[in-house]
């Protein structure tokens, strides 16, 4: 089977084939297929479900570069892992940031539905993966309403609980030891605003980025809250966290709860609320799974070999028991 794809004369090509044509080797790879540029066209050989999957990605990586005016490998391998389960997202949907010409939007439908459940509840339960959006989405959402005048202020919290290493052991004073874990949210921002926007909104206290410990004893009333890795909450923690909640507020918890890195005697706040409050009216709760993977595609497959070592792990540990 062939498909000729006719490109639009108002991109750069060099964009879109990508450094060295890496974008058409990878397409080439990811489907089995020949592409070969001619002039303003790219013709798309190979067996007819394949042609269509690769012609349908060269659409989509078309209509990014069109709109953003940029195509990264992110953005080229995000289009070829979820081919099939990507969502034509509508404009409304779109979630407006202080970059210039840059709109966050769902790239699956997971993603999609995560949005509509953060926007209809004031309190929203997400667990998932490493690289599904969760963090992302959330801040998006928060500078989307802050941009809007529909909030005052933005506050992201973390806990500072180490994966294998001690907090004592890092350099420097409280605030360049907690900094490492604050460091995602950071770049989320950053990605939504440029840097002297955002230390102006930090030095009016219109943005905070803290600890979870600095949330202690305050009533955030007129903000977005998110408590971002909050599978490594104690219950008391989660509890003072959730009480937080003021007057014309939304409040975000995300975390991954298959990356609990709490003592194993110790219980995961995250966990233990969502068991209690998933009957409560104005609740959302979602659930991002491997497929809303958006990062490099390998991540996708690394977490799938995880999966997989655990579950065996698991019949093991069943099949001794019998």
């Amino acid at each position: 089977m062939e498909v000729t794809i006719q490109l639009d004369s108002a991109h750069n090509q060099v964009e879109l084939f990508g450094p060295a044509d890496g974008y058409l080797r990878l397409l080439r790879q990811s489907f089995d297929v020949q592409i070969a540029a001619r002039q303003a066209n790219i013709i798309v050989t190979g067996k007819g479900e394949n042609v269509n999957k690769a012609a349908e990605v060269i659409d989509k990586m078309q209509k990014h570069l069109i709109k953003f005016g940029s195509l990264t490998p992110d953005d080229v391998n995000a289009f070829i892992t979820h081919d099939g389960s990507d969502v034509t997202v509508e404009t409304s949907k779109a979630l407006t940031v202080y970059s210039r010409k840059k709109v966050i939007e769902p790239t699956t439908k997971g993603q999609l539905k995560y949005i509509d459940v953060m926007l209809a509840n004031d309190l929203t339960f997400c667990i998932g993966p490493a690289g599904t959006g969760k963090t992302y989405l959330a801040v998006a959402v928060a500078v989307s309403m802050l941009r809007k005048k529909q909030i005052r202020r933005i506050v992201l919290a973390r806990p500072a609980v180490e994966a294998g290493e001690k907090l004592g052991f890092l350099p420097g004073d409280i605030q360049a030891k907690v900094n490492p874990y604050l460091r995602p949210l950071f770049d989320a921002l950053e990605d939504m605003m440029d840097f002297t926007q955002m230390k102006k909104f930090m030095e009016l206290d219109i943005i905070e980025i803290i600890p979870l410990a600095f949330m202690r004893g305050r009533t955030l009333n007129e903000a977005v809250v998110i408590c971002d890795e909050a599978q490594n909450t104690s219950s008391l923690q989660m509890l003072m966290v959730l009480t937080r909640l003021g007057h014309g507020s939304k409040m975000i918890i995300t975390g991954d709860i298959t990356q609990i890195d709490l003592d194993r005697s110790q219980r995961s706040g995250m966990v233990e609320a969502m068991q209690i409050l998933r009957r409560i009216k104005g609740i959302g709760f979602v659930e991002l799974t491997q497929k809303d993977i958006v990062r490099h595609r390998l991540v996708q497959n690394v977490v799938q070999a995880y999966k997989k070592k655990a579950k065996a792990r698991e019949d093991k540990k069943q099949n001794y028991r019998k």
